[in-house]
């Protein structure tokens, strides 16, 4: 079952790509469709029904074998990948059917041109790529599914690629990927000198070892375990659209809307987290590693939180958004509580795809109109598309009940990873970062919502009039994320924020309460209590035996790993309740402050950027760092390239090969010329001293043999 999930998308992109020339255009689109359709259904078979105590290795083919290294194909089935594979293949088979409306009629593309297969092929290739990675059994293997969805997010960033811009972005979201990968290389590159082995087990089994070596990397002694989980960190900054990294993110939307949906909201951009939590055995043992995600997870929700308030494009927007929330499964890995974490991604890949396709649907009923200022009063025109964005906005504001199980699913998981925050900082930088990044969320997210569905019409009078509602086959995907946008965080809350919950569901060893309050280091021996059994060895343990099983060189239970000493899930359930109300004032905050301003006093927001003028660019311009960079990398590498081009490869190159060409030769060509005067004594001249040089060099030399 298993490798029909991994391959299936694979065969959908090779008829698209490759076949459809022969079994036609449309039926190409709804053979790739149809092998996602039966990829998901099958990822939730797998989901539903399995065994985390026990993780799978299904090996599918060697691959790279010399020495100690080896790199054979395999898919390991646990808790993180299950969970993985529902969100990949649930949101890509939605992806794919939206696409049928929303790509049928592309006005960036002539009447006989064929682009439908292509970007179908494109979508199905991501998928295998996507699902490459979160199946993978060794890091090798992770890199290479990793480096796929690099080439996928190429090709469908860049699908226009008539267009200068989408080009430009395209680009920019390769370049600034391979800086990342150049750390998570490397981070991979350091496990093996140190383990000998790039296989998830072996590696996960050394957490102890490498938090007691020391190594030396560029300018001193580093200590192993935090050097490479911050190297393998630098991977997931990139690909999760981090601070420093995150540059690609917002001009990605470039490519066509379901793009953003599936790689740049949902599924590629969650690669990073799953990385952390994949790795935590790791971690675990890298406390400095942890505290440096904690705090650049926390900067990037509220960085990008403040830009998202005064975008104007509503893909922008919604993948400003993306970049906080992204921020905050970031702080809950790096506290330790890498289920909420998980929590979250899940939450969230139901209710920013369904934003992204509800922005989609906007945009095809306002043909191809983004900026939210051309919008208003469109809840009667579109109101599916308004009730499906109404629900995917209380969702990632966290609507709900205080202190209950009971909201949308951004309201229980969201407040899961603050409540988290509070305890793993003791109430620090990243809590309080967090808190206000909920109020900007939920200002610039009922923002959207006003401006585009609410007031009277602005822009142009003629698209207005012919505003219309999405297709069928465009709002069965918005009705389907909207059920797991509203049940989906009451449902599994207790699966990963509850302490003997999540340690069922993620098949981890059993810890009790005595155990963690007497554990102080991570690791610590275990205390003796009731037994467990290992995943791998079937072996008894007591609880705690992951800790004393990685003392002896084993691999720990479960899919993901919490040291004896990490209590932050069970103290966040003791936090105040002032910290676990908080994100709800500060939700209801943003939310009348986006009232007053674009429904009561609409002249507000004016007045305010009016006064207010350098913030207002500062926040518009993202920071400048877009402008840093050109200056500090994009002029001086263009400056270097062309003092190379006219210096270096115009004056020295093509110099000195034209010089030898037009001058040297010429010159001896002139010279052999005059030689060449056909008298014979001239001839006769240059034989006689031929000979006296000849005799001359045999009787200064031949006498010494």
């Amino acid at each position: 079952m298993a490798q029909i999930i991994l391959f299936a998308p694979l065969i959908g992109a090779l008829i698209a790509g490759f076949g459809w020339r022969m079994i036609g255009e449309t039926a190409a689109q709804w053979v790739a469709t149809g092998l996602l359709f039966l990829s998901c259904l099958l990822s939730w078979v797998v989901f539903l029904t399995l065994d985390a105590s026990v993780v799978q290795q299904i090996h599918i083919l060697d691959f790279i074998r010399s020495g100690t290294l080896d790199t054979a194909w395999a898919i390991r089935l646990d808790r993180l990948t299950a969970i993985m594979l529902i969100v990949v293949t649930s949101v890509s088979a939605l992806v794919h059917l939206y696409s049928f409306g929303y790509m049928a009629h592309d006005d960036n593309w002539g009447h006989h041109e064929h682009y439908k297969a292509r970007f179908f092929a494109y979508l199905s290739f991501f998928t295998f790529a996507m699902l490459m990675l979160v199946t993978s059994d060794n890091l090798v293997q992770m890199f290479f599914g990793w480096e796929g969805v690099g080439v996928a997010s190429y090709l469908l960033i860049g699908f226009y690629y008539k267009k200068p811009s989408a080009n430009a972005a395209a680009i920019k979201a390769f370049v600034v990927n391979r800086v990342g990968d150049f750390g998570f290389a490397l981070g991979i590159f350091g496990l093996f000198y140190l383990t000998d082995s790039i296989d998830f087990d072996t590696v996960f089994a050394a957490g102890p070892q490498l938090a007691d070596t020391q190594l030396a990397f560029l300018w001193g002694e580093w200590n192993a375990a935090n050097l490479l989980a911050v190297l393998l960190f630098i991977g997931a900054m990139g690909k999760s659209a981090q601070l420093i990294l995150h540059t690609w993110l917002p001009d990605a939307m470039e490519g066509p809307t379901p793009v953003s949906a599936l790689i740049h909201a949902a599924t590629m951009v969650t690669a990073g987290v799953f990385l952390v939590c994949r790795m935590s055995p790791l971690y675990e043992y890298a406390p400095e590693a942890k505290t440096f995600i904690v705090y650049l997870g926390a900067t990037t929700a509220f960085f990008a939180a403040t830009v998202g308030l005064v975008q104007n494009d509503i893909k922008r927007v919604i993948a400003y958004s993306t970049c906080s929330q992204l921020g905050y499964m970031f702080v809950a890995a790096g506290v330790g509580v890498y289920s909420v974490a998980m929590f979250h991604l899940l939450t969230h890949a139901f209710f920013k795809a369904m934003l992204f396709l509800g922005a989609g649907s906007v945009i095809h009923g306002m043909h191809h109109e983004q900026d939210m200022r051309n919008y208003g009063g469109l809840r009667k025109k579109l109101p599916y598309t308004y009730w499906a964005m109404m629900i995917g906005t209380l969702a990632i504001t966290g609507v709900g009940i205080p202190l209950t199980y009971i909201g949308f699913a951004g309201f229980l998981s969201k407040d899961a990873i603050i409540e988290s925050a509070w305890a793993g900082t003791q109430g620090g930088y990243a809590f309080w970062m967090l808190v206000i990044a909920a109020l900007f969320t939920s200002f610039y997210s009922w923002r959207l919502m006003f401006l585009t569905f609410f007031g009277t019409p602005r822009g142009d009078k003629h698209t207005h009039e012919h505003a219309h509602e999405s297709p069928t086959v465009m709002l069965v995907p918005l009705g389907v994320l909207a059920i797991g946008a509203v049940f989906a965080g009451m449902v599994w809350k207790k699966d990963f924020f509850d302490h003997d919950g999540a340690t069922k569901f993620f098949g981890m060893a059993q810890r009790h309460a005595s155990e963690t309050a007497h554990t102080t280091d991570a690791g610590g021996d275990a205390a003796h209590g009731g037994t467990t059994k290992h995943a791998d060895t079937g072996t008894a343990g007591t609880p705690g035996h992951d800790a004393a099983a990685m003392a002896h060189g084993q691999a720990p239970q479960g899919a993901i790993f919490m040291a004896p000493g990490n209590t932050v899930m069970e103290d966040a359930h003791h936090a105040p309740k002032w910290v676990k109300v908080s994100p709800f004032i500060a939700m209801l905050i943003g939310f009348f402050v986006a009232l007053w301003f674009y429904i009561i006093n609409p002249e507000m927001p004016k007045r305010l950027a009016e006064t207010q003028r350098p913030l207002y660019l500062f926040l518009l311009n993202k920071w400048y760092f877009d402008e840093i960079y050109d200056f500090l990398f994009v002029q001086p590498a263009k400056k270097i390239g062309a003092f190379l081009w006219k210096r270096g490869d115009g004056a020295v190159i093509d110099g000195s090969i034209n010089g030898v060409a037009m001058g040297v030769i010429p010159f001896f060509t002139r010279l052999a010329g005059r030689a060449q005067s056909g008298y014979i004594f001239t001839y006769a001249f240059w034989m006689v001293i031929g000979i006296a040089v000849l005799v001359t060099w045999m009787s200064l030399t031949g006498g010494a043999h």
